[in-house]
């Protein structure tokens, strides 16, 4: 199930940063190049021999540092599955993940099933007959992990953080966001026509005969555009006000008259539903009105797709291959389609994440790492304390509450306290579709469970061996799996001054989401409730209005420019982290003195290298595209030189003039 949220839970920018132990931490020379004016072009500078030497693998978008450590955690995770598949554990959790694993690579198996893991849902979308029946599908489909027409989900209620709510929302598209269905470019109008193509190319993998194929795919791009039009923005989405309207069942009965919701809820097993979160009714007055005035063959055609859609990556090959052709080949530029065990494995993470998770730090995360990160977490909320308290545009009233936010925030590192128990997740060798089914079925009746009982404050939102982290402002936590404590994204006993420039301005990133222009909207119990006098609550906004207005100069592509007010959350925690990270440096030093220059690099300059080698990545155009219309996050090259431009900090490192610094005027200072 989507996560009604995620708009407003900001995950990591995923840092990485190119260094060996010789001695101690130094830069690699196969990574900068010193060639380059560190004052004119510092992403080149840091990064320009890595760059030149790590093209996009073909089956990839894009490739980072991320990718770099991603990829090795996959090899670890591949020799633990292997292992657990050929072991007799009596381990319930081994003898899931090794099964699951199984049933993943069995291609024998897959491609003599073709379509026929569809067969049963199939056979019930043909029998529907009445809007009565459009309703249980529906249900039945949503309870395992296929998502037409919208979405739901079990959160916190934003405004009283000690309950849980049913949250609907927006869906129902096949393409990755509104804007592809109602872009009037070339670009736009060619992807419609391929998507349309696609869309044709299922139909008929499903049976259809190339004329009603045709037909079919017309229905769905049709019925999608609908959707598009009376769904947000994701800047619109952006803001925590405007998609939170909690209604009773009564209260969405009237903004949606033509859906038996009663129907729905008691289908997907909520008898009495009490309050919810409508996050845009407009669209579900849309859906209300269309369920009334779209025949029940362009339903049923539509459902069709969408099943097939969700499913496609874990059939045969033909319909593995079409998903791949349209959403990583048109869509990002991917080349090569991965290797069927790395995309098995994502499937188990996604499925039996924290079954995974306990057979993975067991044997690849260390203790001493989670308590050196701990200590780096403590330097860090110090230095932001600090740096609020001496802030000259908020007044002391405004401190007040945003010191008492920051004492609240809850740091989590590693893998949950108590691990998620799988017992009555059915899990064989025989269909991997089936797998894949039950396991959303077992994690949608996990988040209906929740309901009406105590926030559970030991959950996680990722798993222990994904390469990420993320904040909650409902939960007011930022969360770090063991998977990104490793080199290169975390260091243990390395280089003071590189560490804080890479994790430490990590760490600083998802605190600062506390304090972006999302974050700062929850106060420190995780409600959605103002704690800013009005004169701070403008100068705020103006201070943010300048870093929306310095990422929307950029143009990185074609003629499209990031998205100022899309990125500002992540823009706002990149140069605050970073800013953060500069001082807890400085604090740490004065404790811990380390050596002046390695490799001719001062301290301050390892900082700021450190931290552009974090972002080095190249991407494939079609990628770079796609991420400037859709990713809350900017390109990683401008993460680098944007925040660079609004520090003097940086320009006194490598002894810039005024240049190398947007104007006093433009320059951006929040955090």
């Amino acid at each position: 199930m989507p996560n009604p949220i995620r708009a407003a839970i900001a995950a990591l920018f995923i840092a990485g940063s190119a260094f060996s132990h010789a001695n101690n931490l130094v830069i690699e020379a196969n990574t900068m190049d010193r060639s380059a004016d560190p004052c004119s072009n510092f992403y080149q500078y840091a990064n320009g021999h890595w760059l030149a030497n790590h093209p996009v693998p073909a089956d990839r978008a894009r490739y980072g540092a991320y990718d770099e450590v991603s990829e090795r955690n996959l090899t670890a995770l591949k020799n633990i599955i292997e292992s657990a598949a050929k072991s007799n554990s009596s381990n319930p959790s081994t003898q899931k993940v090794g099964a699951f694993y199984l049933s993943g690579m069995d291609e024998a198996r897959l491609e003599a099933e073709g379509a026929k893991p569809l067969a049963e849902h199939l056979a019930q979308i043909a029998a529907i007959q009445t809007q009565t029946d459009l309703i249980q599908v529906l249900a039945q489909l949503h309870k395992e992990g296929i998502n037409p027409l919208f979405n739901l989900d079990v959160s916190q209620d934003a405004k009283n953080s000690l309950r849980y709510i049913i949250d609907l929302s927006q869906g129902g598209l096949g393409l990755p966001d509104r804007d592809y269905y109602l872009k009037t470019d070339s670009k736009h109008t060619k992807l419609r026509q391929q998507y349309k193509a696609h869309l044709v190319e299922i139909f008929g993998l499903l049976g259809d005969k190339p004329q009603a194929a045709e037909k079919n795919a017309i229905r769905v791009l049709r019925l999608e555009t609908g959707l598009a039009r009376a769904s947000m923005t994701k800047v619109e989405q952006r803001d925590p006000e405007a998609t939170y309207h909690l209604l009773t069942l009564k209260g969405l009965q009237k903004i949606s008259p033509n859906l038996a919701w009663q129907a729905y809820f008691e289908a997907i097993g909520i008898s009495s539903p009490t309050d919810m979160n409508i996050s845009q009714p407009k669209f579900f007055s849309h859906i209300s009105n269309t369920v009334s005035s779209v025949s029940l063959d362009d339903w049923k055609t539509y459902l069709r797709w969408h099943l097939a859609h969700t499913q496609a990556k874990y059939l045969s090959s033909a319909f593995v291959n079409a998903d791949f052709t349209f959403y990583s080949q048109t869509l990002s530029g991917t080349k090569e389609l991965r290797p069927r065990w790395k995309r098995v494995l994502k499937s188990l993470d996604q499925s039996l994440g924290e079954a995974l998770g306990e057979l993975y730090v067991a044997e690849y995360f260390s203790p001493a790492a989670k308590t050196e990160a701990l200590e780096m977490v403590t330097n860090i909320k110090l230095a932001i304390a600090d740096q609020i308290k001496n802030l000259e545009w908020m007044s002391a009233a405004t401190k007040e509450q945003a010191l008492k936010k920051l004492d609240k925030v809850v740091v989590k590192i590693g893998y949950p306290d108590t691990w998620r128990d799988y017992s009555n997740l059915q899990i064989d060798k025989e269909s991997y579709a089936a797998n894949i089914r039950r396991s959303h079925a077992f994690e949608f009746k996990r988040q209906l469970a929740k309901l009406g009982k105590e926030i559970d404050r030991n959950e996680w939102g990722m798993t222990p061996s994904t390469v990420n982290a993320y904040y909650n402002p409902t939960m007011n936590e930022m969360v770090f799996p063991a998977g990104i404590l490793q080199a290169p994204l975390f260091h243990m006993g390395a280089d003071t001054a590189s560490n804080y420039g890479n994790t430490g301005a990590t760490i600083g990133h998802e605190l600062i989401h506390a304090f972006d222009d999302e974050g700062s909207q929850f106060d420190g119990d995780g409600n959605l409730k103002s704690w800013w006098t009005k004169d701070d609550k403008k100068n705020f906004t103006a201070r943010v209005a300048r870093i929306e207005k310095q990422f929307d100069e950029f143009n990185p592509i074609d003629k499209l420019h990031i998205n100022g007010k899309l990125t500002a959350g992540e823009n706002i925690a990149d140069l605050g982290g970073l800013k953060i990270a500069f001082q807890a440096l400085k604090k740490s030093l004065a404790t811990k003195p380390q050596a002046e220059k390695i490799e001719g690099l001062t301290q301050e300059q390892r900082f700021f290298v450190a931290n552009a080698q974090s972002f080095r990545s190249n991407t494939r155009p079609e990628e770079l595209r796609l991420q400037i219309l859709t990713d809350p996050h900017a390109p990683e090259k401008y993460r680098v030189i944007a925040p660079f431009a609004n520090m003097p900090e940086f320009a006194a490192a490598f002894s810039c003039d005024k240049s190398t610094l947007r104007s006093e005027e433009k320059r951006v200072n929040i955090w």
